[in-house]
């Protein structure tokens, strides 16, 4: 992961920018407080950076959760369909490299470590859609147990027809309408 600190000026943004959105969509996160969000946020210049950096790559990061036992607050990507910043990858590394010829630009794996945050899992993809509707014209890849990926694949999710889909592909494809969605603990 990037360590660059941000700018007083890009701390101002980013944080102007997440209250917003958390004033916005109460409903992601009912009985928390900016606050307290904020405070944390400011305490952790690293996170900040990896918020920040959702932000910039067209996530929209927003508040899904408490850790009562941590006291983590949880950062899901709430855009309304997969991040534009983040299209057009393969799933990692490894699929990557195996590619011969129109490889992609990267791979989710590798910008997700490389931002500071990890891919939904299938579960945090199925609650994320319990809030809102997301992915209903794009996909997102998703974290892949490792017996599927071994074997290959890769999976992806998107929402149709008012449900959620789980899919499979070679993890080494690539689509200009399939993303990653985050997750980052703060």
């Amino acid at each position: 992961m990037s360590n660059v600190p941000l700018s007083n000026k890009q701390r101002e943004e980013i944080l102007k920018a997440l209250k917003a959105r958390f004033e916005k969509n109460m409903g992601r996160h009912n009985g928390l407080e900016w606050a307290q969000v904020q405070a944390k946020l400011e305490a952790n210049a690293e996170k900040l950076w990896s918020i920040s950096e959702m932000e910039r790559t067209g996530g929209e990061p927003d508040v899904v959760g408490h850790d009562k036992k941590t006291g983590e607050y949880i950062f899901y990507d709430c855009s309304a369909e997969s991040p534009k910043g983040r299209r057009s990858l393969c799933y990692d590394r490894a699929a990557l490299e195996s590619r011969k010829e129109n490889k992609p630009k990267g791979s989710a794996i590798d910008m997700a470590d490389t931002i500071g945050i990890e891919l939904l899992t299938e579960e945090q993809y199925r609650e994320l859609q319990k809030l809102e509707t997301f992915d209903t014209k794009t996909s997102s890849w998703v974290k892949t147990p490792s017996a599927v990926r071994k074997l290959g694949g890769a999976l992806f999710c998107d929402r149709r027809f008012d449900t959620v889909f789980v899919y499979h592909n070679g993890a080494e494809s690539y689509y200009a309408a399939r993303a990653f969605r985050g997750s980052l603990r703060v």
